[in-house]
């Protein structure tokens, strides 16, 4: 009889060698609708004051420098977020965390929408911030601890696509209900976090983290309901290099995996500060263009549509070519297309321009969400993931505050967002330093 491992009558084997030989499965595929919903909901949430800040700012009494602070303040209360649940997670589980921490997100949405004053709003989004980051850490390590090897970075790079698709739901649910009120948009966003039961129903819990717990006859289960039945009970699991303590800080900061820590940080860092500064400020920068409200949210959900082809054209070749050619090829030709929209001077132009940044830009994101957590073993993979959502997160709340500044102090279009890309150019040149991970069992 041959098992898992390779070999006749073995009955041991990693959890990655039967991930190598599995099938893709009708379980994967509800694990994976789950857990894009949920990355929609995530982009909803992390875009949707930005798209209601007029009449927000309006009925609440705040200016420019304020918005972007508002704006800020779910992404300032992801930085200790991401930083407290990387740990918990890495020990309590993938899932338990997914639906504590969407659970909580909602609640306190939901509150936010009741706020009378600036100050009770941005408090609310803070701690908002800290509830959201349990999902945001972990969606794409579960994901890709669900998946056999060889669809590992096609699908997970599919997942990323729930961004645009957050983005266009985010520009309908503010065109809809704002003439209600942005009260209605919150509580509708607030609502979203049901989706948590499809979580609980449809994702089992890692057999990766299981078996780094010593639950192997759980992670047993788990691996025969994903295969659909073919990992029988006479296999015994293990993880490459062993079981390990979660969240070893020291060994992810100074000992044998500081290093990548530290470029991860980098490239998580400079690449979201290139998205974000921009993103954040499209609809008062396309106004400054010539295009009103209604026109700039317009663009921004035809832009939306120009990242989904990104996705999965990004999903297609890193199955072929690798993490690496992929993400560098699409970083450094979505850098020429920013600096191309800083140039644009016609609604035409400002379109093409758009149609080459968003295109490449998020499929890049698509490989490199996908890239950085294979980088890690079991143990620390989701604590390294936090360390990176983090640094973004640090970017994502500083970016729309100096971008303010920026359009505040008469920048101009061409100057703000020439600037706002060069962090692309960085992130680029940052992320030579990876390795490959296409076709390797995770650790």
């Amino acid at each position: 009889m041959t098992h898992p491992s390779g070999e006749a009558g073995a009955r041991t084997a990693t959890v990655g060698r039967v991930f190598r030989d599995m099938p893709l499965t009708s379980a994967h595929y509800k694990a994976g609708i789950a857990l894009f919903v949920a990355f929609v909901i995530e982009a909803w949430e992390m875009l949707i004051i930005a798209f209601i800040a007029g009449p927000l700012s309006e009925d609440l009494g705040f200016g420019q420098v304020a918005t972007g602070f508002l704006i800020s303040a779910l992404f300032l209360g992801m930085i200790p977020g991401a930083l407290l649940w990387g740990p918990v997670c890495d020990r309590v589980g993938r899932k338990r965390t997914a639906l504590v921490s969407i659970g909580a997100y909602g609640v306190l949405t939901l509150l936010a929408a009741t706020s009378v004053s600036y100050e009770m709003l941005w408090a609310l989004r803070f701690i908002a911030g800290l509830a959201m980051s349990g999902i945001f850490v972990i969606t794409f390590p579960y994901f890709e601890e669900l998946l056999p090897v060889r669809y590992r970075g096609r699908a997970t790079v599919y997942l990323a696509s729930g961004w645009p698709f957050g983005t266009l739901l985010a520009v309908g649910v503010a065109l809809l209900l704002l003439p209600l009120g942005w009260r209605w948009v919150i509580v509708v966003s607030g609502l979203a976090s049901l989706w948590a039961l499809a979580i609980w129903r449809w994702v089992p819990e890692s057999p990766y983290w299981l078996v780094n717990q010593g639950r192997t006859d759980e992670a047993r289960d788990v691996l025969r309901r994903l295969s659909g039945g073919a990992v029988g009970d006479d296999v015994e699991l293990t993880i490459e290099h062993g079981r390990g303590t979660a969240a070893n800080l020291r060994e992810m900061l100074v000992g044998g995996f500081g290093m990548l820590t530290l470029m991860q940080v980098l490239v998580n860092f400079t690449f979201a500060y290139g998205y974000w500064g921009l993103a954040t400020w499209l609809p008062p920068l396309l106004q400054e263009r010539g295009l009103s409200q209604t026109g700039s949210l317009a663009f921004i959900a035809i832009t939306a549509l120009f990242m989904i082809p990104g996705y999965i054209t990004a999903s297609s070749l890193t199955g072929r070519y690798g993490r690496k050619r992929v993400f560098l090829a699409y970083i450094i030709v979505a850098a020429i297309g920013g600096f191309l929209f800083a140039a644009a001077n016609s609604v035409t132009m400002l379109y093409l321009a758009s149609f080459v940044l968003w295109f490449f830009a998020l499929g890049a994101w698509g490989v490199w969400d996908t890239w950085f957590g294979e980088l890690y073993p079991t143990r620390l993979r989701a604590n390294g993931y936090a360390w990176g959502v983090a640094s973004q997160r640090v970017a994502n709340a500083i970016a729309p505050t100096i971008t303010g500044v920026f359009v505040a102090s008469g920048a101009g279009f061409t100057g703000t967002v020439a600037f706002v890309e060069a962090f692309v150019v960085v992130a680029a040149l940052l992320a030579f330093y990876f390795r490959e991970t296409e076709g390797l069992e995770l650790a």
